[in-house]
């Protein structure tokens, strides 16, 4: 059974009004086509940030969510970023990535 690990750095990040922030993913060894974004406040149930397309680098949003406010990069297979930029009050939440595992055919995250 191939075990998959996907990581988050940092675990917390510190928004400022009006600046930028950004939080990497190593999705491992998954071999899914793209990374997905989730935003979580406390207590409320998971937005769909965004999924961003590795091979293509191509971003589709979630509703409420755009770019520039919202954007991503993949520098590897493996290793991606969401960025946001002009940070806003009601940025402040949890976030986490997903992705498709073809060998286990189920959403891995942290």
């Amino acid at each position: 059974i191939a075990v998959t690990v996907v990581t988050q750095q940092p675990s917390v990040v510190t928004l400022t009004r009006g600046e930028s922030a950004s939080i990497d993913c190593n999705l491992g060894s998954v071999t899914g086509y793209t990374a997905d974004w989730y935003k979580q406040i406390p207590g409320g149930v998971p937005q769909y940030v965004l999924e961003f397309h590795k091979n293509l680098a191509d971003v589709k949003y979630g509703p409420g969510f755009s770019s520039p406010h919202f954007t991503s990069t993949c520098k590897s297979v493996s290793d991606c970023r969401l960025i946001i930029n002009n940070v806003e009050e009601g940025d402040s939440a949890v976030y986490y990535c997903t992705t498709w595992d073809d060998s286990a055919q189920e959403h891995v995250s942290q």
